[in-house]
């Protein structure tokens, strides 16, 4: 729980019931989590509880959102340190089988030169295939 109070007052965003059982959900998931996802892991509490608490965790940079394709945006907790700036991009991988989504933190992302007065606001990288289970 301690993490979970510490990344909310880094980030300047109070602290409730629902966005501690929120956060503390995402922080033990290896893979990025749905809404759907993360209702049926928190039964006793709503979905629009839970999609506002995204939303605000999304705007505070607390967590990235990925649309990997499968129809459903995911969600996963932001590195320590990161603000969601162009320099935090990374790539995520997509398991066609299992349809888990990780953030793949550790495979160097090219630097996009763009043309003069062309700002990176969000950018969608999705390697898909079959994770390490799948490829079993």
């Amino acid at each position: 729980m301690q993490i979970v109070d510490e990344i909310l007052k880094i980030k300047k965003v109070k602290n409730t019931a629902v966005r501690t059982v929120v956060l503390r959900h995402l922080l033990s998931q290896e893979k990025a989590q749905s809404l759907k996802d993360i209702e049926n892991a928190l039964v006793y509490t709503d979905r629009s509880s839970i999609f506002r608490t995204l939303k605000t965790f999304e705007n505070n940079k607390i967590i990235h959102s990925i649309e990997d394709g499968s129809g459903m945006i995911k969600y996963a907790v932001c590195v320590k340190g990161c603000n969601c700036d162009p320099k935090d991009l990374h790539y995520h991988f997509y398991c066609n089988n299992c349809d888990k989504t990780f953030c793949l933190f550790d495979v160097p992302f090219q630097n996009i030169e763009l043309p003069e007065n062309f700002k990176i606001q969000q950018a969608n990288m999705v390697v898909k295939g079959l994770c390490n289970n799948c490829n079993k």
